[in-house]
């Protein structure tokens, strides 16, 4: 789905109404229900936590009302708490806030700092802290009373996590949330909301993505509440998505009945080094457990027994290697290397395969040669071409690169920090100065293609925080685009698979304790989820 603007995303709530019949109360109903629900499959025993809504004085504020609501059907007995008059809040929200009395439920009313001493006892032991504050409106910075709240609930006690309403209070909906001294991490002291998720609605908004936003948004998780697909793609006029299973569900298609292993691609995997043949087990392994019809992995031949052992249905080919181990320049004498590339429908090159001179070399020759085949560079097939990327640039079939910040900023000659505090813009600008794809791999995995376009990710979890998950993300690349073709499509299903697999290993085995080879065990689960995603039984 398109990400949106604030007014891009007020045109949308305005439409539905319009055009389609549906009340603004309605949206808002839909709002407040999808964060409680949120919290409902989040965590357990709602009715024995100690929950407070922080409402402010609009839409947001009446979203917050209707969450409390929600929860007190649960079982919950949030406490509500209202940074404004009663009488500032006007329409759906002041509707809203009435309904919550009227059930019952207790308004306490913050006006001054003084009111805050009261009820910030009750802020500080809550398990749960929904921010309802501000929405999308905000310009400039939070001051006055909001501003203290908001610093308030930024020093909370660890442990205690806090869920905003469609946005972080504080955090511009369009643009950057501004400089930080250590950027992609979280400023306690700053006028911004510092969320552990937000629950955001019918679309994310552009500013979630800008500089070091998502340390403050957390988890971003979005919720239909009533607008049409179709009227997004119309409000949005940007070139920026959110990946979801409609981004590519032509892939949920069975298979025909009389396919044979030629119709869905051979993936050749170049990986692996003395040391490090475990980085070509898993690359070759998972082009195949995505479908890839075949999969031949090129090794340095001292290492060919590790690689073939685990996988029988990888085939293998040795290639001369260096004293260390790793592939020898030979590897491209009397046309070796090119007898094996031929016929193959993509290659994966890079995981494992060390920073020795040669195997530099034999990088950089294959990475120059072979335009006609799709290529997926990653790892120290990346640092082959640190401080010299614009060698990347070449008029080919497609070039997919996949760099972590840090692969990111030796191949551009920046810093990590610098990399993480523009992640879209940077992911944009090598896309087009490269004329590749670029993967830059992290929380919220950008895909950005040459011509400006660009995808977000919003499957994974913290755990694949672990070596070998870039190398099982270089072998789905490849075998999916071995069976369908270069293109920015398969690149963003391989990373939204990825992810989803990444979940589901989360799921299974936990954060801390997940490997890389959990992924691939877990993608067979997340193909039966995307399918079921896509209606498909």
């Amino acid at each position: 789905m398109k990400i949106l603007t604030a007014e891009e995303m007020r045109q949308a709530d305005r439409l539905t109404t319009e055009r389609y019949g549906i009340p603004s109360l309605s949206l808002m109903e839909n709002a407040g229900k999808s964060v409680a629900d949120f919290m409902a499959t989040r965590f357990r025993r709602l009715e024995s936590g100690r929950i407070v809504v922080l409402c402010g004085k609009g839409n947001n504020g009446g979203d917050g009302f209707v969450t409390a609501r929600h929860l007190a059907n649960a079982g919950a007995t949030p406490v509500v708490i209202l940074v404004a008059a009663q009488d500032e809040m006007r329409g759906d929200a002041a509707l809203n806030r009435d309904r919550w009395q009227k059930s019952g439920g207790e308004v306490r009313v913050v006006r001054t700092s003084s009111d805050w001493q009261t009820v910030k006892p009750s802020v500080n032991s809550a398990d749960l802290i929904v921010d309802a504050l501000l929405g999308t409106g905000v310009k400039g910075a939070v001051e006055g009373l909001l501003s203290e709240v908001i610093r308030e609930v930024n020093g909370r006690e660890r442990g205690r996590v806090v869920i905003a309403v469609d946005i972080p209070s504080g955090l511009p909906a369009d643009t950057d949330a501004g400089p930080e001294s250590n950027a992609g991490t979280r400023d306690s002291s700053r006028n911004i909301v510092t969320a552990d998720y937000t629950v955001t609605f019918t679309a994310p908004k552009v500013g979630m993505f800008s500089g070091n936003a998502a340390a403050y948004v957390g988890q971003l998780i979005v919720r239909e509440i009533g607008s049409p697909a179709e009227l997004v793609e119309e409000v949005g006029k940007g070139t920026v998505r959110w990946l979801e299973p409609r981004e590519f569900s032509e892939f949920a298609f069975p298979r025909k009945p009389d396919g044979n292993k030629g119709n869905y691609g051979h993936a050749l995997i170049v990986a692996g080094s003395v040391g490090k043949s475990g980085a070509a087990v898993m690359a070759s392994w998972a082009a195949l457990r995505v479908g890839a019809g075949l999969v031949t992995a090129a090794v340095p031949e001292p290492v060919l027994p590790l690689v073939a052992m685990p996988n029988p249905e990888v085939m293998t080919e040795p290639l001369p290697a260096t004293e260390t181990g790793s592939i020898s320049l030979r590897a491209l004498e009397y046309e070796r290397f090119n007898g094996i590339a031929k016929g193959k429908s993509v290659i994966g090159i890079g995981p494992g395969l060390t920073a020795q001179t040669e195997t530099v070399q034999f990088v950089r020759t294959v990475v120059g040669k072979y335009l006609d085949i799709p290529i997926v560079l990653d790892a120290d097939g990346l640092n082959a071409f640190a401080g010299r990327a614009a060698d990347l640039k070449a008029a080919r079939k497609m070039l997919a690169v996949t760099p972590h910040p840090g692969e990111m900023a030796r191949l551009i000659g920046s810093d990590t920090k610098q990399i993480q505090s523009r992640r879209l813009e940077i992911a944009r600008e090598a896309a087009a100065g490269w004329n590749a794809f670029v993967i830059l791999k992290g929380y919220q995995t950008v895909v950005a293609a040459p011509d400006g376009r660009a995808w977000i990710n919003s499957t994974g979890n913290a755990g694949m925080a672990t070596g070998g998950t870039g190398d099982v993300l270089t072998g789905m690349l490849s075998g999916l685009i071995a069976q369908y073709g270069p293109g920015a499509a398969a690149l963003c299903f391989g990373v939204y698979l990825h992810g989803l697999a990444g979940d589901i290993a989360y799921a299974n085995w936990g954060e801390a304790p997940l490997m890389a080879t959990d992924l691939i065990r877990a993608i067979p689960r997340a193909y039966q989820k995307f399918f079921a995603e896509c209606g498909r039984g």
